[in-house]
């Protein structure tokens, strides 16, 4: 059974960039809707006790036959996933920049930091809608790519190393309408030496 992650710092811990009062409707309502929705959908199968999203996800065909109902297990497994991922991509006061040998891959995909930052910004701004831009490892090549709704790389055969959610529930009471105001402000929450773990290896597990 899949249980609702907890926040590894405080509600109000990455004020003032994201509020309390948004973290806590998006952790609590939110992210907790997508844990009881899929744990719901799981219910009866042979994989209502398994507790990695991840792993569903890639077992997805196999869990059920039906199409309907494999597009909300995707759904709410991926708002799982992703949600998972986001809270432990960042950390109160962030660390700064990239290090060791993702910044190296970094420097070498985009040119720099800040060529790559442009690039993810504007993958964030141009998702139509609600859903993700990431940084992820596709044949261990980095790449920027966006998804809709709670679609995660992983259905892709991507590699996971940091996501930014882009769904109005995560900045519209801070940022109102000014989702590129929001991605630019996010950086300054980014967990760097968790992202090296991930791109160490190969992508996030869970």
């Amino acid at each position: 059974m899949l249980t609702l992650m907890q926040l590894p710092y405080e509600y109000n811990a990455l004020e003032p960039v994201i509020s309390k009062q948004t973290m806590t409707f998006h952790h609590d309502k939110h992210h907790q809707a997508y844990v009881n929705t899929a744990n719901e959908l799981l219910e009866g199968t042979d994989y209502e006790e398994k507790e990695c999203p991840k792993c569903l996800l890639k077992d997805i065909d196999n869990i059920t036959d039906d199409e309907d109902k494999k597009q909300k297990l995707i759904n709410n497994l991926g708002g799982v996933l992703n949600h998972n991922i986001f809270w432990k991509t960042m950390t109160p006061g962030g660390s700064s920049e990239p290090v060791g040998d993702l910044k190296e891959a970094i420097d070498k995909k985009f040119g720099s930091f800040e060529e790559f930052k442009k690039e993810f910004e504007t993958a964030g701004k141009g998702q139509f809608g609600s859903g993700w831009a990431w940084l992820v490892l596709n044949d261990d090549e980095l790449e920027v790519i966006s998804t809709k709704n709670q679609d995660n790389p992983i259905l892709e055969g991507k590699q996971v190393l940091l996501g930014n959610d882009v769904w109005e529930h995560a900045y519209y009471l801070d940022y109102q309408n000014a989702r590129p105001k929001y991605l630019e402000e996010w950086w300054k929450l980014v967990n760097w030496d968790v992202v090296e773990d991930r791109y160490q290896e190969g992508g996030s597990c869970k």
